[in-house]
């Protein structure tokens, strides 16, 4: 009998209880281990436990959860057990990632106290039913807590925490320590000499000024560690030094039961000054400059904003505006290729004048940055906008006898009527399944024409892998298992493989149709049977 290894997972939301000398951990741990017992005629063995003790459900930021799913992924875990699903996840989606992790590396999930089958319609319904109510639940105790917050505030009192630079706290309330109070007001006029927070914070650590030090109800001393610009940027944006209290989560301002440390006149003239330095005012996050920050536009002109996100903690940028998002990084590399292209072409469409300028200058990031005046966005091309009337900009990239001699041949560009350089490229979206997977947690990716291409080849050569597998008499289940890809995945590379060969020929040569993506060939391959009708329908919609 195959054994089935079985890990058990228990979570507790808060600290409360924990030290009992038996607690809600210890209980789930305890049931789930009977129930494993009661089911060792089908070989279930207990592998692991794995605790999470006062972590929040509704993240999956979780360190017993992170090394369970890595062991998951090892192939060390075949069954999880639960108590109820809420201890696994509060959180729809984030539980809907994990069962997908799951599914991919044939592990199952067992909640010993909820009775459901997820092979069944009605079964799904009741998972799902079920994940709403745990998600309701977490969201009204939050709702509470943030009323509750709300309303100590309102009423000028401190919640609690780590007390800031400058006070005390007694009796739930702020007072003034009055050998703080000078450190504080010497960073906010520290500030006003400073180029900005990093050369503040350099400034303090040489007055050998630290962050705030305090003792904690059971005698702990904590804090006193070096000054960082982060914590220094807090410090001059607290309007707690005013004698306020702030609520984030409604962007409230209350008055305060305790004494102002700072005068109104020096704090605005330091909020006057961080609002100078900065960068990108119309942001909430400070972010550093990407390429074409606030040079792209829709057709309709609409601008582009310069965002930031974070998915399965990888960080990204990407351009969002009107309900559109593109990806930063792939963007830039195709604007910076078309730049670095044109540098090296032959420019025969220019005066001599022009050209000669063009081809003293150096390439570099920065000069990409400077000969772009905009990029307009529309579906399936970018137009770039390069400034040609004046070429006072050009100078700091020219060096003395330079000279580029390359003289590439380039077709895709012209001079309009404004005597702007125009350069038109030819771009693909696709989203959910690029295999290149070079964005770093942004779904979405941006390729050019010869990209789009080498990718239809790739996934051909898989899907045709795939039908040799299939044909030669192994299951699409065994398929999927050996390549670690779930069922659905399998049957869609094989219907391209099983694509007109006039259309795999075209493609294999490079005849790329208008338009066509990955996402688009696939609901190709899956929707018609016959070639003929795949033809008509690809010849149709996608004119060579």
């Amino acid at each position: 009998m195959q054994q089935i290894n079985c890990a058990i997972y228990v979570r507790k939301s808060t600290e409360h209880g924990l030290d009992q000398q038996f607690n809600s951990l210890d209980n789930q741990e305890q049931s789930c281990k009977a129930y494993i017992q009661s089911q060792q005629f089908q070989g279930w063995q207990f592998y692991k436990t794995y605790c999470d003790a006062a972590f929040s459900g509704g993240t999956m930021v979780r360190p017993a959860l992170k090394e369970m799913l890595s062991d998951i992924h090892d192939g060390k875990i075949q069954c999880v057990l639960v108590y109820k699903i809420d201890r696994l996840s509060r959180s729809i989606y984030d539980f809907k990632t994990m069962m997908k992790e799951f599914d991919k590396h044939n592990c199952n999930m067992v909640s010993i106290t909820q009775s459901f089958d997820t092979s069944s319609a009605m079964g799904k319904l009741t998972l799902n039913m079920l994940l709403s109510f745990a998600e309701f639940e977490r969201e009204v105790a939050s709702e509470r807590v943030r009323d509750k917050m709300r309303a100590t505030k309102a009423k000028g009192m401190w919640i609690g925490g780590i007390p800031p630079i400058g006070y005390d706290i007694e009796f739930g309330k702020l007072v003034p320590n009055e050998s703080e109070v000078p450190i504080v007001r010497k960073v906010f006029e520290t500030y006003l000499e400073s180029r900005g927070f990093n050369n503040c914070c350099e400034k303090l650590i040489k007055m050998g000024i630290t962050q705030k030090k305090w003792t904690t109800r059971h005698g702990e001393i904590k804090g006193g560690t070096k000054m960082k610009p982060n914590i220094v940027e807090r410090i001059l944006k607290s309007e707690i030094y005013l004698g306020k209290i702030p609520n984030k989560s409604t962007n409230e301002v209350f008055d305060g039961l305790h004494k102002p440390i700072i005068d109104k006149e020096l704090f605005n003239s330091v909020q006057q000054k961080i609002k100078t330095n900065n960068n990108h005012p119309d942001s909430r996050y400070n972010l550093s400059k990407t390429l074409l920050h606030n040079k792209m536009f829709t057709a309709n002109g609409a601008q582009f904003k310069n965002k930031k996100g974070c998915k399965q903690f990888k960080h990204y940028r990407y351009y969002r505006a009107a309900g559109i998002s593109l990806p930063a990084g792939d963007l830039d590399k195709i604007v910076y290729t078309e730049i670095k292209q044109f540098l090296d072409s032959e420019m025969s469409n220019l005066p001599e004048e022009k050209r000669l300028a063009f081809k003293q200058t150096q390439f570099c990031e920065k000069l990409a940055s400077e000969m772009i005046e905009k990029v307009i966005y529309s579906d399936n091309k970018i137009t770039i906008f390069i400034h040609a009337e004046t070429f006072e900009y050009l100078k700091p990239f020219q060096t003395h006898n330079y000279l580029n001699q390359n003289s590439v041949q380039m077709n895709n560009y012209f001079v309009n009527e404004q005597g702007q350089i125009v350069i038109e490229k030819e771009i693909f979206i696709t989203r959910g399944v690029c295999v290149k997977n070079r964005n770093s947690g942004f779904e979405t990716c941006v390729l050019t024409r010869s990209e789009n291409a080498d990718i239809f080849v790739h996934v051909l050569a898989i899907g045709w892998k795939y039908k040799q597998m299939y044909e030669s008499g192994t299951c699409v289940k065994h398929i999927a298992k050996s390549e670690q890809r779930d069922v659905r995945t399998i049957y869609k590379y094989l219907n391209l493989a099983y694509l007109s060969p006039r259309i795999v020929n075209d493609i294999m040569n490079g005849k790329i149709s208008n338009g066509i993506t990955l996402q688009k060939l696939f609901t190709l391959g899956s929707k018609y049977d016959r070639f003929e009708t795949q033809e008509r329908e690809f010849y149709r919609l996608y004119l060579v």
